[in-house]
């Protein structure tokens, strides 16, 4: 046998609209707060997606970033370089050089994808979010205005005092170190190959003096 439901709480007819009543009240009474854009800029989150920057020394044309952006918003255009060698007898190398890279950001659905498949921290969210255009066609943005967008994107949150060194810090540390103790140790040599060289000698053909008797009481002697 089913037990029985426990009493339903009868409701006072219109509690419901006394309710709605009071929460009206109460925000009627507050002061009304109303930023006036375009004079007071908001203050948007660090990590709003507004726009995307470009750092362009960073960019190797590796065409990732186009290949996995699921809208094809992005058109990059390069061309190869010969490279001379860094050594005589060396072979030349040729490098990608970026000629363009726009996006168009009337396809742009900002999810973000192009940003962290990039393998060498080229592209970035910046919290700008006025260019607004009249024009549709005028939304794909060339790699002029994306570098003017890349001052704006804020500067990454500070690590905690007590996490781990990055790998790639504590190897350039490393290195720096090890090139300023190199530095050091050629300086010090310098400076001992001058000294032994500016030392003065007997003139030839003159002996040497004498070495000066030790002080003191000598062997045998009270």
């Amino acid at each position: 046998m089913a037990e029985p439901l426990p009493p339903t709480r009868s409701r006072i007819p219109g509690s419901g609209l006394a309710k709605g009543l009071a929460v009206t009240l109460r925000t009627m009474t507050k002061k009304t707060v109303t930023a006036q854009y375009p004079d007071a800029q908001p203050e948007l989150p660090p990590r709003t997606r507004g726009v995307i920057g470009l750092f362009e020394e960073n960019c190797t044309v590796c065409m990732l970033c186009a290949r996995e952006c699921p809208d094809w918003c992005i058109y990059i255009d390069s061309h190869k370089e010969t490279v001379p060698p860094a050594a005589p007898g060396g072979r030349e190398r040729s490098r990608n050089v970026l000629d363009r890279f726009a996006i168009d950001f009337s396809l742009c659905m900002y999810c973000g994808i192009c940003i962290e498949v990039c393998p060498f921290d080229a592209l970035f969210w910046s919290p700008e979010f006025e260019y607004a255009e009249t024009d549709i066609h005028e939304l794909t943005h060339e790699r002029d205005k994306l570098r003017e967008w890349m001052w704006t994107v804020p500067a990454p949150p500070a690590l905690d005092p007590a996490a781990e060194e990055p790998k790639e810090i504590a190897a350039a540390r490393k290195t720096a170190d090890k090139l300023a103790a190199e530095q050091a140790a050629r300086a010090e040599a310098a400076e001992a190959e001058v000294a032994e060289a500016e030392a003065p000698t007997a003139p030839p053909g003159q002996p040497e003096p004498p070495a000066a008797p030790p002080s003191g009481p000598q062997e045998g002697q009270s």
